[in-house]
């Protein structure tokens, strides 16, 4: 069986590696200042976080319509795929995954679509896994995405609770504590929603809790430092924990500025990882 992948602009895949395992993405939508944007297409992750904080219109975004999913389809089928399976953002942060399932809906039993349950590359990881298991078959590679989902981790520090408040991805009454107190919040995306993990005074607090939760992966299979225009302090992240412990990591380990269709509700100044650990959980 020859098996097309196909996933979404989230999963925040470098381009070497789109390009490594043939994988097909679909760009999701940002809407800023009444023009509306293909990820990654017109504007630079580094021009949107430099703009971002003196946005009058707070930008918005939007899942791939339909239409949108149903010429990667086509093609790969055309192309001479059996069967595709499209992995995309949790189902509980965006409508992308139920816009592929209608999608997939023209092409009946030729599409298997999974929600990741994840973002960034939570997502990408789960995407490359289902990449390297391809030539084994459908059921190989589900079983790789299965198994990635359940040994990650995706944590994440903001420099303010505001963009997450906008995007109503956090009950109001948690950002409001946030917004009044002027606290450094940390949140993991567990269970495909965002939960606040811990509040830090300052910046520095912040860095010392990922830290610790980066630590406590053990042996990791892969690593992702992730960051929304803050890559000095991204790697910083990686130093302090390569000098702290004896663990060693993943022969390559991304640093990743993340998307803007993100970044819009994580907002500028943020690092976090995502990180598969080499056993389970």
């Amino acid at each position: 069986m020859k098996l097309g992948i196909v996933t979404d602009s989230t999963a925040d895949l470098p381009e070497y590696l789109i390009e490594q395992h043939a994988i097909n993405v679909v760009p999701t939508v940002l809407v800023l200042g009444g023009k509306e944007y293909k990820d990654g297409i017109g504007i630079s992750r580094e021009e949107f976080y430099a703009r971002l904080p003196a946005l009058q219109t707070p930008p918005t975004t939007a899942a791939p319509s339909i239409g949108d999913f149903l010429a990667p389809y086509q093609s790969l089928l055309d192309s001479g795929c059996d069967h595709i399976l499209s992995i995309h953002v949790s189902g509980k942060l965006s409508a992308v995954i139920n816009n592929a399932r209608q999608a997939a809906q023209e092409f009946p039993g030729k599409i298997t679509c999974a929600d990741s349950g994840s973002l960034s590359m939570g997502i990408g990881f789960q995407v490359i896994a289902a990449a390297e298991a391809a030539d084994l078959g459908l059921d190989a590679a589900l079983q790789a995405i299965e198994s990635a989902r359940s040994r990650s981790k995706v944590f994440a520090a903001l420099d303010t609770m505001e963009y997450l408040k906008r995007s109503g991805r956090v009950p109001a009454v948690v950002a409001n504590i946030g917004g009044m107190l002027s606290i450094k919040p940390v949140i993991e995306l567990r269970d495909g929603e965002v939960k606040p993990m811990a509040v830090n005074r300052t910046t520095s607090q912040a860095d010392e809790f990922i830290l610790g939760k980066l630590m406590e992966m053990g042996e990791m299979e892969r690593l992702a430092i992730l960051h929304t225009n803050a890559e000095h302090r991204a790697r910083r992240l990686l130093d302090e924990m390569m000098s702290k412990s004896r663990m060693s990591v993943p022969r390559e380990v991304l640093f990743v500025n993340v998307t803007a269709v993100i970044g819009t509700h994580l907002g500028p100044n943020c690092i976090g990882f995502a990180a598969v650990h080499k056993t389970s959980l």
